[in-house]
């Protein structure tokens, strides 16, 4: 038995949502079939659709623990290193099928990490988050739900923690404590996919001292819960959406988005919380999550497929993919993409059981992994742009190829080799505009650099973890300094 919903069925139950979703200034009333959203619901909606099929069911599904039932491997819990690994495929493959974020990757990664998390807070204080965690598990794989993972807060005075804030709404916090629950305030930003899941998930977003522990909570709500607004973000050339479904937008079919989440006194029933005022957990859920979520960026190796692909043809419209630098530089775009791919495997494939049953992976690889993912999209990216020419960013609209008046100058002036139609080199051109400079280079550069923590958080963690002593000690052994272990 199985409970997956395929993408019709995913589609139906955005639609039983009401959302309060702001975009331009006013109030989105038809979240699902907005032109501008609907491209990111799309790509969600293929992480339904794929399931079904054959070829992908090994890696796009999973046999649940709890139940033992064939479920959507986005909500599984790994129990092997074996699944880590497949959660690295997993991302690749999604990645190369859609050419933008599918949205899914941090909310299953915040279940994975609370799974630790509440086990070991209960093993220390004798609570029951554990027990909580399981239950609302269990809802979530038996409705094969999308979870929006939130933990960035906004932050306001970085050199202040949370309860030094003028507004300490800065950081999402408690605000009042019931007999049936809490109330939160505060918000959540940079919201990958949150108008296209079914749930929240509220992390801490840093360390909390006990000063802070009013900010050390973790909850899980509907998306729809009352008082929750969701403000969307702007994305370059985003506005072309509106225009249908032409080629102008690159990607035809899908699409990511972001979104502020912003929690007015939001109620909580303590059955949904897990983690309340526990400001000494806070370092290991938040380091955990952030490990499973760097690792998740094998997706930037699938779109990494899509946009080489793409720069290859392209090559080959222009009839210049056999000069030796064109090569050369396809060549170097694969090995960049390649490496990438390497880290997210690796750190997958040296993962270890923790003590709740869930497998972690090597948290000094996944950061190495990300670290490498701030880097190399770009350098793949420039290199597309280098080989795709300037057209790229300068040909006339599709409005312009099709018109009575200008088309015919369009088709003569921006043909190329022959045997190759106008309109296909153009929409390949914009499909690489797409990726490395419109609403896909959210998801493939920005998302990149920022997504999972800027840069420099991998740096601190690399530091922290690598066992420098060590490394010390056999240089110096080795060159006749120590005569053994000093």
């Amino acid at each position: 038995m199985s409970n997956l919903m395929n993408a019709k069925q995913y589609e139906e139950s955005l639609r039983k949502l009401n959302l309060k979703v702001y975009m331009f200034g006013k109030r989105v009333e038809n979240v699902v079939d907005d032109p501008i959203i609907r491209p990111s619901m799309n790509a969600v909606a293929a992480t339904y659709e794929y399931t079904h099929k054959p070829e992908y069911e090994d890696l796009l599904t999973a046999k649940s623990h709890i139940t033992g039932q064939k479920i959507n491997r986005f909500t599984h819990i790994h129990q092997s290193v074996e699944d880590l690994v497949k959660k690295s495929k997993m991302g690749r493959l999604m990645g190369s099928l859609t050419a933008c974020c599918f949205q899914r990757c941090v909310g299953m990664d915040a279940l994975n990490a609370l799974s630790i998390t509440t086990h070991a807070i209960d093993e220390k204080h004798g609570t029951d988050y554990n027990k909580r965690f399981l239950k609302y598990l269990a809802y979530v794989q038996e409705n094969d739900l999308v979870c929006d993972g939130a933990m960035t807060d906004p932050k306001g005075d970085r050199s202040l923690p949370p309860s030094q804030q003028p507004d300490p709404d800065m950081y999402l916090h408690v605000v009042e404590e019931r007999a049936d629950g809490i109330v939160v305030s505060g918000a959540k930003a940079h919201q990958t996919g949150a108008v296209n899941s079914h749930e929240i998930i509220v992390m801490p977003t840093i360390t909390m001292r006990e000063e802070d522990r009013d900010y050390a909570v973790s909850f899980a709500l509907p998306a729809d819960t009352d008082g929750i607004t969701y403000i969307m973000g702007r994305q370059s050339c985003d506005t072309r959406k509106l225009e249908g479904m032409t080629f102008d937008r690159g990607n035809m079919f899908y699409g990511g988005h972001e979104a502020l989440v912003v929690f007015e006194k939001v109620f909580v029933p303590w059955e949904r919380v897990f983690m309340y005022k526990e400001h000494d957990f806070t370092t290991q859920l938040v380091e955990n999550f952030a490990a499973y979520h760097r690792q998740s960026y094998a997706c930037k190796v699938g779109v990494g497929d899509v946009l080489i692909g793409a720069t290859q043809t392209a090559a080959e419209y222009n009839g210049a993919e056999r000069a030796s630098h064109v090569k050369d530089k396809i060549i170097e775009m694969n090995q960049l993409n390649e490496t990438l791919f390497c880290g997210c495997i690796a750190c997958a494939s040296q993962g270890h059981r923790e003590k709740s049953g869930t497998y972690l992976v090597d948290v000094l690889l996944a950061n190495v992994h990300k670290q490498n993912i701030t880097r190399f999209p770009y350098e793949i990216a420039r290199i597309a742009q280098d080989i795709a020419g300037g057209l790229m960013v300068t040909c006339p609209s599709e409005q312009d190829l099709r018109s009575p008046e200008t088309g015919k100058w369009v088709e003569k002036y921006f043909s190329a080799r022959s045997g190759v139609s106008t309109e296909h080199r153009l929409r390949i051109l914009r499909l690489i505009e797409n990726i490395t400079m419109g609403t896909a280079a959210v998801g493939y550069l920005t998302e990149s650099m920022h997504g999972a923590g800027s840069p420099q958080a991998q740096r601190i963690m690399i530091a922290r973890l690598v066992n420098m002593k060590e490394k010390q000690r056999i240089a110096r052994l080795l060159c006749g300094i120590d005569a053994g272990d000093k």
